[in-house]
């Protein structure tokens, strides 16, 4: 580039200081004394001649520290020069992404084991700059020795763009945060059943009507739709551009076609290609159809054929995604053609898997034949192996870990990608009331940061199948760039860092040290972020002795925390948290950590006291394992759970009516009872169908006093209910609650005719 003086040149006074704590936390930092390196409007970058890759790095790093401080620095070849960002690519390592940086007076060298190694060591450095005060300062940067690597070679994010179209300037968007946050490898998911995002030459109605849809359901599968239709795809020069923008970013692309599931757009261009002929639509709902490719059909393998030929001329990165998860076998056990398939092939269903589930893999193979051809690796959701696949076939372990366990110890390469730690679309705090509509889950920042990708149940040779890790992002309730960045930050600074940073040198409480630095980094590329992890986190225990709650709270920091005790909005005027507040009435305790940036966001928790509070809890029926909270005593000890299920607070039953019996410890006059209940039907948990309350004086014989019943739910719903008993005043020692729960799902639902989950925190008797 040619080199224009600066406005700002000779300008020395002002300068703000580099500092290393960033994220991922580099594997070795060994600082050293002596003067700083002074970056200015006088510094050039410099990198050896006739070397592309590093020139492309050099103009990217020139592009950042514009950004930061207002220099733009001349790009050079003269790499001997002092007062120079040197570039090199000579580092003799066995980890091609290596890179160390030296920092002392005269340089800063950053000298890579490749030009991706030395893009990361650009990465540091660029991170290293206080973005928050540097604009239009020099940096000091202090004498440093850098030595650093990342601990997987495979660091990925994937983000799916068909549930809601984003545009190429979003995409490249997300790829500029795959940047910062050392992730080489994106994911993009590109056709599903609600919409195909890609042009196919060969199948150019795919685009023309798969990827449009009139409207879209609101709400979780309300049965209500809206009026906005959602369209949108890339035509193959733009998927070209963007994988060059990527590339210039040491960042590959791996395309996702889902099959032979999750292909209702694809089935409403080409109806053909389904076991029933249709007529099909892009769907408008979410969940998982049964209507699929018609793996019995040889029209079905040449579509297949077309779209993937098409598409590894654009994509030329090693991987290609097929996908191969939630692939209901509804339509193929009764089609014709697909019965014939199999018998044709000799499938038969064993303790290894289904026919139709062999069928399905023999679909797989299939395509990964021809992927095979073309030069590619395959992955494949980790539901592939329940029919069996081809040996070499990575696998995207997203069902847990579990899935990843056994594709190891198969011998396939393997991809964590767990959704109880790395589904970004789940939320990111338990208080969803304040969060925008979301699929559910609950995934915090520490949950993510606190994943061990290798298993300890794996040994050896297996232990090295794990390839890295993955965190993805499906967006059937994200519609626009802004929410998506808001559900990936700073989740992805955890995630960066589980990718990157060793084991052993991985530490949250440091971790969240180092965020703010990064989240200067984030406001200064105006990306829009989450701020839980600063938060004002509580800690309700129950204290029978003195019949109380007790709340202790805390930051992340140390931050003052102010309070009230009457429901209204804290202020730093309000009183200031110094010991666990002991709560011996109902009251709603609301909080906010203080600090010059401003207040948090408000934490609010609740206690509720009646007849029943710390009263003992005679009889309980058996609650699922997995959801037993604090046993017996906590459905009387005044704690309400939050309307996220996974809080530790609900306990919940399922298969068998409950029937709990509360002992009052002496006879009282009561005339109501209240039974807190959560329903979340996404996740399968149903409001009772009925109620009934008895009593008695000495536990044995008990009279009912009130029952009711609910209808069964006819749509989606997602609340706390509280159901209210009321009976004339009786006196009596003992209570007892049967509950009848929801035996049989609806029929709207995806696990229609299932028994539900039914799950309560709190009983109150007045």
């Amino acid at each position: 580039m040619a080199c224009a003086a600066s406005v700002l040149a000779g300008c020395t006074a002002k300068s703000v200081q580099a500092s290393y704590g960033i994220i991922p936390q580099p594997q070795a930092v060994d600082e050293a004394s002596g003067e700083p390196f002074r970056l200015s409007s006088s510094t050039t970058i410099a990198y050896p001649e006739g070397n592309e890759g590093l020139a492309n790095d050099a103009e990217r790093l020139a592009e950042y520290i514009e950004q930061l401080t207002g220099h733009r620095l001349c790009v050079s070849t003269d790499t001997a020069a002092a007062g120079t960002i040197v570039l090199k690519d000579a580092l003799q390592s066995e980890n091609r992404e290596a890179y160390e940086l030296i920092v002392d007076s005269r340089n800063i060298d950053i000298n890579g084991a490749s030009a991706a190694g030395a893009f990361y060591g650009i990465q540091t450095l660029r991170k290293s700059i206080p973005a928050a005060s540097s604009g239009g300062a020099d940096v000091m940067f202090p004498p440093v020795t850098i030595s650093d690597a990342p601990r997987f070679a495979y660091r990925g994010a994937h983000f799916d763009v068909s549930r809601h179209f984003f545009p190429a300037d979003s995409v490249k968007a997300f790829i500029d945060m795959l940047a910062l946050h050392n992730i080489n490898t994106f994911h993009w998911h590109l056709s599903d059943d609600q919409g195909w995002r890609i042009e196919i030459k060969s199948r150019p109605e795919l685009t023309e009507k798969g990827s449009r849809r009139p409207c879209t359901v609101t709400g979780r599968n309300s049965g209500v739709f809206d009026s906005i239709p959602v369209e949108g795809f890339f035509t193959q020069e733009q998927a070209r551009d963007i994988v060059r923008y990527a590339a210039d970013r040491h960042i590959r692309i791996i395309p996702e076609i889902d099959l032979p599931g999750h292909m209702l757009a694809a089935l409403s261009a080409y109806p053909e290609l389904g076991c029933t002929g249709g007529p099909y639509e892009v769907w408008s709902q979410w969940g998982v159809a049964d209507d699929v490719l018609c793996a019995g059909n040889d029209s079905t393998l040449a579509f297949i054929d077309d779209v993937l030929r098409e598409l590894v001329d654009i994509f030329p990165a090693e991987y290609f995604h097929i996908g191969g998860d939630e692939c209901p076998k509804t339509r193929w056990e009764n089609c014709p053609k697909c019965q014939a398939r199999i018998r044709a092939l000799g499938l038969k269903s064993d303790a290894s898997g289904s026919k139709e589930a062999k069928l399905q893999s023999y679909v797989m193979n299939h395509a990964a034949a021809l992927l095979r051809e073309n030069g590619r690796r395959v992955i494949g959701w980790d539901e592939i192996l329940e029919g069996g696949v081809d040996g070499d076939i990575t696998i995207m372990s997203w069902r847990g870990q579990s899935g990843g366990i056994e594709a190891a110890r198969r011998g396939h390469d393997v991809i964590m990608t767990p959704n109880t730690y790395l589904y970004f679309d789940y939320y990111q705090t338990a208080d969803t009331e304040n969060e925008p509509l979301g699929i559910g889950g609950y995934v915090p920042i520490e949950k993510v940061y606190s994943l061990e990708p290798v298993p300890a149940e794996l040994e050896g040779a297996e232990r090295d199948r794990i390839l890295g890790v993955q965190a993805n992002l499906w967006t059937e309730y994200i519609k626009t760039f802004s929410h998506a960045q808001y559900m990936e930050l700073p989740r992805m600074a955890a995630l960066s860092e589980v990718q990157w940073t060793d084991q052993g040198k991985k530490d949250y409480d440091r971790f969240v040290e180092r965020l703010p630095q990064l989240l200067d980094h984030y406001r200064a590329n105006g990306y829009n972020y989450a701020t839980h992890v600063f938060d004002v986190k509580g800690e309700l225990k129950p204290d029978s002795v003195a019949r109380a709650v007790s709340i202790t709270l805390s930051t992340v920091d140390n931050a003052p925390v102010r309070y009230t005790l009457d429901g209204s909005m804290p202020t730093e005027e309000s009183a200031l948290y110094e010991s666990p507040v002991l709560i011996d009435n109902t009251a709603t305790l609301m909080a906010v950590a203080v600090r010059p940036s401003g207040m948090s966001n408000v934490y609010k928790a609740s206690a509720s006291f009646s007849k029943a509070s710390f009263a003992e809890v005679k009889e309980m029926s058996e609650p699922h394992p997995s959801y037993k909270s604090g046993g017996r005593a906590s459905l009387v000890d005044g704690i309400f759970g939050s309307n996220g299920y996974k809080d530790g607070l609900w306990t919940g039953f399922t298969a068998r009516d409950p029937e709990i019996v509360i002992d009052l410890g002496n006879a009282q006059k009561i005339s109501k009872v209240t039974l807190r209940s959560l329903v979340h039907t996404d996740n399968w948990i149903f409001d009772m169908r009925g109620v009934r309350i008895a009593v008695s004086a000495d536990g044995h014989k008990f009279n009912d006093v009130a029952s009711d019943t609910y209808p069964a739910l006819s749509a989606p719903a997602h609340e706390i209910v509280s159901r209210n008993l009321y009976f004339g005043p009786v006196e009596a020692r003992y209570v007892k609650i049967s509950v009848e729960i929801e035996k049989s799902i609806p029929a709207w639902h995806p696990g229609k005719g299932a028994c539900s989950f039914f799950f309560t925190d709190e009983i109150l008797i007045d």
